[in-house]
């Protein structure tokens, strides 16, 4: 069982460019993501049309899991890979609402 979770919610930067958002991201981003120690695995799920959210809304989450005893040293890997290049960003990912992304711990 994860020690962790971490969800990010995001959105494509235009509805006409979701699929190229969705291959980038299954197919770039989490296997660029789960590549760090700590990230063992990713689910991603999108919004459901029954709920009644603002346009402004993230439309995807990503669920990945997390078996670290560091979990900030994942993080700053993870920021560390972001700005350094060895993670691949694109412009099909929309910065305006930004991904966000938070960290839960397992409660034991």
């Amino acid at each position: 069982m994860p020690k962790a979770i971490m969800l990010v919610q995001s959105n494509p930067s235009h509805p006409d460019r979701e699929d190229e958002y969705n291959d980038w991201y299954a197919n770039t981003h989490i296997p660029e993501v789960c590549a760090i120690d700590g990230i063992t695995g990713a689910t991603r799920y999108k919004l459901s049309d029954a709920t009644p959210l603002g346009p402004d809304a993230h439309r995807y989450t990503a669920v990945y899991e997390l078996d670290s005893d560091d979990l900030k040293g994942v993080l700053d890997e993870l920021m560390a890979r972001a700005m350094d290049g060895r993670m691949h960003t694109s412009d099909v990912l929309a910065m305006d609402p930004p991904p966000s992304m938070v960290i839960y711990e397992l409660i034991d």
